[in-house]
């Protein structure tokens, strides 16, 4: 079981994330609320990770928070949620939000994630319930500096356009691209990075208390 990793950030991108540790690349799969923590690519970082091994796929995901993986790995016990729909859940809403969600039994938060209908909504409130006590006393480590809500400081990467960049990086997480389209309009700014406009969007679109 790879269960950290801490090395170099050689590429970063919405849902993914290459490190370097020791000689070795590892290609790890991130929820976005993760990717928003990452430093600036050449820097180092730490990640939580979960190592999953299936017939067809070995996989591994990383978490800028242990509260967050090991939320992931409670989650991947819930019948009919998987490692994809897990990254997908952690992708709107973090932890602590999530926590928060079970404990007011906010049905309408959750259903507002990609791929989360009622039943299984429902499912996530009763099943969890029980559960998300194995998380008390843990907390958000700071050890991975947080980017600003705005994206404010950081230099827009050359390449694609940030809002088609960002649009695509909404429907890969499972939004429809008319809806994608709609979040992203209603954000953007000159000069947003697709970055803070992910961050924006997604923010807008699943509500948190």
């Amino acid at each position: 079981m790879i269960g950290r990793v801490r090395g170099l950030l050689i590429e970063k991108a919405p849902g993914h994330a290459l490190v370097e540790c020791a000689g070795l690349g590892y290609e790890i799969d991130i929820p976005y609320t993760t990717f928003f923590h990452l430093p600036d690519t050449g820097q180092e970082v730490t990640l939580h990770t979960h190592f999953a091994v299936r017939e067809d796929a070995q996989s591994l995901f990383g978490f800028a928070a242990r509260l967050d993986r090991d939320l992931f790995r409670l989650l991947i016990k819930v019948n009919g949620v998987g490692p994809k729909l897990a990254v997908g859940i952690l992708s709107g809403l973090d932890a602590q939000q999530f926590i928060r969600c079970v404990e007011t039994r906010d049905v309408n938060a959750l259903v507002k994630l990609p791929g989360v209908g009622k039943k299984t909504a429902e499912r996530l409130l009763i099943d969890m319930a029980d559960r998300i006590g194995q998380l008390e006393g843990q907390f958000v480590p700071s050890d991975i500096p947080a980017s600003g809500e705005t994206g404010a400081g950081i230099p827009p990467a050359a390449g694609p356009d940030p809002a088609e960049e960002a649009e695509a990086a909404l429907i890969a997480l499972g939004y429809k691209p008319q809806e994608a389209a709609k979040a992203i309009g209603r954000v953007a700014e000159p000069g947003m990075n697709s970055e803070a406009l992910i961050r924006l969007a997604l923010k807008n679109m699943i509500p948190t208390r």
